[in-house]
């Protein structure tokens, strides 16, 4: 099964968010440390597995931000 980008950071930043829930309620340290190893290793993979993504647009950097309503002059309409 192939994951996709967004989901490896969805895995890794619930693991984090576990672990810093484990070391608030004093959690047997090896649980922590250990945990903390597997998040760092976690976040590596996944900042990799995005910039390796194959994601392509075909934004320019003329569109501009899309919620703002802003001309090509940069004048707000």
């Amino acid at each position: 099964m192939k994951i996709s980008a967004i989901t490896s950071l969805i895995i890794t930043t619930l693991l984090l968010v576990t672990i810093t829930i484990f070391a608030v309620m004093d959690f047997p340290f090896s649980w922590v440390f250990y945990l903390t190893i597997l998040g760092q290793v976690l976040l590596i993979f996944s900042v990799l597995k995005v910039l390796k993504d194959s994601y392509t647009t075909n934004k320019t950097f003329e569109d501009f931000y899309e919620d703002c309503p802003y001309d090509r002059e940069g004048q707000f309409r």
